[in-house]
């Protein structure tokens, strides 16, 4: 059972611009059908794959248009700043809408922004189109919490998880995806093909999805303090921000630092053999689901506290590494990829489901504050991750990622945790 109260008075909801109850949704009592959860896990997965393409085209793409190195490599850092920003400016936007007007709104102008990126004659037009993608490719994070208004409370964790699993792959097989089609048909071709899968989403989810009731009046500028008040009011809320953005140091650590560390001795293999560790993370997208059902049935801090401890686990074998041969250590190094990002992605799926057990109102707003946590952990760990690995090595890295998993293991069994509000 989930440990989160379900109830809240009147006057606790005012002061966030909710409601005492959530307007009840088409689909939520009879549950979502099999078509419209594939449709919003593609969705998900398609949107969230936008940020992605560019990142192993980019040496083709620099010769292309004749930029920099140095250029070429703030495109995709302006797609995540895009995102970012998407998340914190856009995505509480879902509480004071239509969810369904805003995600078709999203799916038009990310298409217009994919097809802009394939007609870039120059960086500049690039960099823009970059920013714009990262903006709205944020429709990702306006269809999760659709997912998790329109499920039945008793199937909740299931259906966000399976949703989640779309997100997932989204991220795993973007990368593969835009590597194959720019080799064999060029990196605009990419874009172009990106903007019509998009378009086609665009156009499925205004035939298929429901019209979304708002739970809020709030003006924009209430609508984003609402956003503080909402953190101060729940432990809850801040524990999981806390915890995911604990647990994503130690994962954009690793994700960040291992080409460099593959290129070096022992091992001296290319950018192609640190893509192929990244199908580790399927094992992740699977175990959402997975994480989403015991979490109805076990109760989501189990969860939190099973992923975080799979997760430390996983990165502290990796110090094992210098007693193995080479090969022996990519064997290890794989195996622990593998159960961290199960522990990672379980973990994200039962704090959504924590989140979005405490203000049914306010959800696009909860979950903007869990990512933006859950971001910000991934920004600290790619930058601390470099650091290290320059200054000390590998050792350091896997250091970095136990401590904070430590930490977020910590936050989680923190007496009191499951009864914060």
């Amino acid at each position: 059972m989930n440990s989160i109260p379900k109830t809240h008075t009147a006057a606790a909801g005012v002061a966030t611009g909710t409601t005492a109850k959530a307007h009840p949704q088409p689909h939520q009592q009879a549950g979502l059908s099999p078509a419209l959860i594939g449709l919003l896990a593609t969705g998900a997965g398609l949107a969230v794959a936008s940020l992605y393409y560019s990142q192993p085209m980019l040496g083709v793409l620099a010769d292309d248009i004749g930029a920099s190195e140095r250029a070429v490599g703030m495109v995709p850092m302006s797609t995540q700043l895009g995102y970012a920003l998407g998340i914190l400016l856009l995505a509480p936007l879902g509480d004071r809408y239509d969810r369904r007007r805003i995600i078709l709104i999203k799916a038009a102008i990310l298409t217009a922004a994919l097809l802009l990126a394939g007609a870039a004659s120059g960086v500049g037009m690039l960099l823009a189109a970059s920013l714009a993608v990262g903006l709205t490719a944020t429709m990702a994070q306006d269809i999760v919490p659709a997912a998790a208004t329109l499920a039945p409370e008793q199937s909740r964790g299931r259906i966000v998880g399976t949703v989640m699993t779309g997100l997932l792959l989204g991220i795993l097989l973007s990368r593969v995806v835009s590597g194959f089609v720019a080799e064999h048909f060029g990196w605009r071709a990419m874009f172009v093909g990106a903007a019509a899968s998009i378009a086609a989403i665009g156009v499925a989810a205004w035939r298929g999805l429901p019209r979304f009731h708002a739970t809020t009046h709030l003006s924009y500028g209430a609508l984003l303090g609402s956003l503080a008040t909402l953190f101060k009011k729940h432990g809850a809320l801040r524990r999981a921000a806390l915890a995911q953005g604990l647990l994503s140091i130690g994962f954009s650590a690793f994700w960040s630092t291992l080409a460099v560390m593959l290129h070096g001795a022992p091992f001296h293999l290319g950018s192609a053999a640190a893509g192929a560790f990244g199908l580790a993370g399927a094992a992740g997208a699977l175990a959402a689901p997975l994480a989403g059902r015991i979490s109805d049935k076990k109760g989501p801090e189990l969860v939190t506290r099973l992923g975080v401890g799979l997760a430390t686990v996983s990165f502290a074998a990796m110090a094992l590494s210098p007693w193995f041969s080479a090969d022996g250590q990519l064997v290890l190094i794989a195996l622990a990829a593998i159960g961290f990002d199960l522990g990672v992605q379980a973990t994200l799926v039962a704090h959504q489901t924590i989140v979005y057990s405490i203000e049914p109102g306010a959800r696009s707003r909860l979950n903007a504050i869990l990512f933006v946590g859950m971001f910000i952990g991934m920004a600290a760990g790619a930058a601390l991750g470099s650091l290290a690995l320059a200054q000390w090595g590998w050792i350091a890295v896997v250091s970095l990622a136990t401590l904070t998993s430590i930490l977020a293991l910590t936050v989680r069994l923190w007496p009191g945790s499951a009864k914060a509000r």
